[in-house]
């Protein structure tokens, strides 16, 4: 075991001799694994965090959450000029099913509206986000209330005049004062400040919810009417925990079917988006994002692994004299065989350490002019890229190294001399 010891130490020694003697050459020679292993890790830590934000987007909602529109989240078969025939979702479609469908856990009706400027005082908020919901949204997506309240079950049915602020919504328009009572202009009327949601930050889509207004959807149902063009009503679901999601998604089919009068031979005239599919669309996304980067990726360690053979027969070639005096003082073809494959194998997590070392600079300097968004550079990429320019080291060395074991030891001393 020391013996082995012995030689990975000897064998580090050539490599970096190597570097300091020759840099242009092996500077060029690594180059190609560096720039492969970056493409790589760089590829992978893009998408990981491409993905980490669009789950940590819809982190707040179950993945059991369904959404019921006349739009589909991911493909269909439907074709388009009969997509846009669908009818859009209603408000007493959303009252018959919190009536009538079973192991129902929570339900609203929500219409998508233009934005709207908010004014409170002589502070004016532009282009803010409207979520004109029910009440049972507060339970479908877990909303965090910092202070005050969310409106109830009676407010959102008679359309109250009341508003639940996002943080910064809330800190822009009243700065250190108490938002809680306070009055808000919208729409032309007054609206009374009920709750400040907690901070959440921004997140991939846009503006996150401390920058949205939430109020009840009959006020705004009051205003925009329940046929104008300019409104994307919606209803959302959530299932009770436990509850096959299947089963559940049959039943729900079903009965708006029944509620719209579709005929058995009729198609169904609106979509049932779940939020899972919408998870896995995301998946399957990745995968082929992160398949296509590994494949152009793999180009770039082709020629790096051809440079680490170049740069070990060139390695051989120099100590032909010193394998023929190792041989000739016992050395065994082993040996000699692993110490080339140690130095090939040492070189190339050279090169692939910096390709690591410019993802992670570059990562750092990408999180900082993105704003929220973050980079990842996880500890499983940081070893996958390790791993790989091992075997693209031990892949390049191993012809050079066999071709230096079995030199012939007299031959190898004359050949040095």
């Amino acid at each position: 075991m020391l013996i082995y010891l012995r030689l990975l130490k000897e064998s580090f020694n050539f490599a970096i001799n190597a570097l300091r003697n020759n840099k242009l050459r092996t500077f060029l020679s690594l180059l190609g694994v560096t720039i492969g292993i970056f493409s790589i890790i760089a590829v992978l830590a893009a998408v990981d965090s491409l993905d980490k934000e669009i789950k940590g987007s819809l982190s707040s909602l179950d993945n059991s959450t369904i959404i019921l529109m006349r739009f589909s989240f991911g493909p269909t078969e439907v074709p388009r000029w009969k997509r846009e025939q669908f009818p859009d979702m209603s408000y007493d479609e959303f009252q018959f099913l919190s009536r009538n469908l079973p192991d129902l856990d929570a339900i609203s009706f929500a219409m998508n509206v233009p934005r709207e400027t908010l004014k409170a005082g002589d502070k004016t908020a532009t282009n803010v986000d409207i979520a004109a919901i029910t009440d049972g949204y507060y339970e479908i997506e877990a909303l965090q209330i910092e202070d005050g309240r969310f409106f109830n079950e009676a407010e959102s049915v008679s359309g109250s005049p009341v508003v639940v602020l996002g943080h910064a919504l809330a800190n822009n328009l009243f700065g250190d004062l108490d938002p809680i009572g306070k009055e808000v202009r919208l729409y032309g009327r007054k609206f009374s400040v009920i709750g400040v949601l907690k901070k959440e930050g921004a997140n991939l889509f846009g503006n996150s919810k401390d920058e949205i207004v939430f109020l009840p959807v009959n006020i705004v149902r009051r205003i925009y009417g329940d046929n104008n063009k300019a409104t994307f009503p919606q209803i959302v679901l959530k299932p009770r925990a436990g509850v096959d999601n299947a089963e559940f998604v049959a039943v729900l089919t079903q009965q708006l079917r029944n509620y719209r009068g579709l005929k058995p031979d009729e198609i169904d005239n609106f979509f049932v988006n779940q939020l899972q599919g919408f998870a896995d669309l995301i998946d399957n996304i990745t995968g082929q994002m992160n398949f296509i980067g590994l494949i152009i990726s793999g180009f770039s360690l082709l020629v790096g692994g051809f440079g680490i053979a170049n740069i070990m027969f060139v390695s051989v070639k120099e100590r032909t004299n010193l394998i023929g005096i190792q041989k000739s003082l016992g050395a065994k073809n082993r040996f000699i065989l692993f110490q080339f494959l140690f130095e090939a194998v040492i070189l190339a997590v050279i090169g692939g350490l910096i390709g690591l070392f410019l993802v992670f600079v570059i990562s750092l300097l990408a999180s900082q002019f993105t704003g929220d968004f973050d980079f990842v550079l996880s500890p499983w990429n940081m070893f996958l890229g390790t791993a790989v320019s091992a075997v693209i080291g031990l892949i390049s060395g191993i012809v050079p190294a066999i071709t230096a074991s079995k030199l012939d030891p007299v031959e190898a001393i004359r050949t040095g001399m």
